[in-house]
């Protein structure tokens, strides 16, 4: 998991759903329905607390050995730079 996008972000599928849902966002706003940020408000939230990355994340750290430690250095939703490991 220390290669590709996976080195960035743990779950960069479900980054790249709330960047599409932002697109359509995007798309309404410039024929002037600004009012349709709801949407993707509401998927980014559902993605990264309720149903995407929290309910992954919860059986992940049971059942994957250095799941935590893959954690530790790897942002959970927004793709960053890993955090140095300790000992490199």
């Amino acid at each position: 998991m220390d290669r590709g996008l996976w080195s960035f972000t743990r779950h960069p599928n479900y980054f790249g759903d709330s960047l599409v849902w932002w697109g359509f966002y995007l798309i309404a706003f410039s024929a002037g329905a600004w009012w349709s940020i709801v949407g993707p408000l509401l998927m980014t939230f559902l993605l990264m607390r309720v149903s995407g990355v929290a309910l992954l994340e919860k059986n992940l750290k049971k059942n994957k050995p250095g799941y935590t430690d893959y954690v530790a250095r790897t942002n959970a939703f927004f793709p960053w730079f890993p955090k140095k490991r300790a000992g490199v």
